[in-house]
């Protein structure tokens, strides 16, 4: 059945004022509207007397169930920004996320210095939000994206695509709990957004992540630690002597990460916080040989 545009927009802002206040549903329900109609605030405002054809109507009410379902928006949309870029993500991926920001920005702060032409791996990428990121403002970087998860390629292939990086940007499959594959080669930067969530932080997860968001892409073993531990060991034989390597890690894990970095022969060059003034990212240089 047709419906006005006004109608789509009331209907959706009650619902979502189930499960949001009255500001945050009214702004969800716009926005998700304009992006189910394709049509911007302004366009929806003067169009709001007239009937949406079936398709958006259908359209718009699925996305309403999901999200009142408890669906992050990001999987409902299809889409979510990072770094200025749209990216496409699915429940194949991680949706990124603001605070990965910080360790984008540590990898390209020093990215920027590295010697022309430098060579990147982005390692457990997911949605390859962070090695894209890199590649965007990093002109002249060959950057790699590896995962093991084949879907979280597929999904890391259509952004390097969407941004016209083919050229600069590959993506391969790779176990970062396991040695890196010999036709790799060595890289200048190695920077990850591993998993890192804790057994009993995996217990308490928000619904919206524990029963949406893929789990591969989460739990870090029972400390969190284990890929911390893996790539170090096993990745430090394809990074250059000299080169740098960029973590993420989660809350209160910043000493423990920067103790298997130095257990291993690397030097702590930065640590930084991210937007909520949390300490998430730690910068890093393998001793020359």
């Amino acid at each position: 059945m047709v419906k006005k545009y006004a109608d789509l927009y009331l209907e959706a802002r009650r619902s979502f004022m189930q499960i949001e206040d009255q500001q945050t549903a009214s702004l969800l329900a716009r926005n998700l509207l304009c992006y189910v109609s394709g049509k911007s605030r302004e366009q929806i405002l003067a169009d709001r007397e007239k009937y949406a054809c079936e398709s958006i109507c259908e359209a718009m009410e699925s996305a309403v169930e999901r999200i009142v379902a408890g669906e992050p928006l990001a999987y409902v949309l299809g889409e979510w920004e990072f770094y200025g870029l749209k990216l496409y993500v699915d429940k194949n991926v991680l949706i990124p996320r603001d605070d990965t920001c910080a360790v984008a920005a540590l990898a390209m702060k020093k990215a920027l210095f590295l010697d022309e032409n430098p060579r990147i791996l982005d390692l457990c990428t997911g949605s390859g939000c962070i090695g894209i990121a890199v590649a965007d403002r990093v002109k002249d970087a060959k950057v790699t994206l590896a995962d093991i998860s084949s879907e979280a390629l597929n999904v890391a292939r259509k952004n390097v695509s969407r941004h016209k990086l083919t050229g600069r940007v590959t993506c391969v499959q790779a176990d970062a709990l396991a040695a890196p594959p010999a036709f790799l080669g060595k890289f200048d930067m190695i920077v990850s957004n591993p998993p890192y969530v804790t057994g009993k932080e995996m217990e308490e997860l928000e619904p919206s992540v524990k029963d949406f968001e893929p789990h591969l892409a989460l739990y870090g073993g029972e400390d969190g630690l284990d890929f911390y531990r893996a790539i170090v060991k096993n990745y430090t034989r394809a990074l250059k002597p000299g080169g740098y390597i960029c973590f993420e890690f989660g809350m209160g894990q910043g000493g423990d990460v920067c103790h298997i970095l130095e257990e291993n022969g690397y030097t702590i060059l930065e640590r930084t916080k991210d937007f909520n003034d949390r300490e998430r990212a730690v910068l890093a240089q393998r001793k020359e040989d």
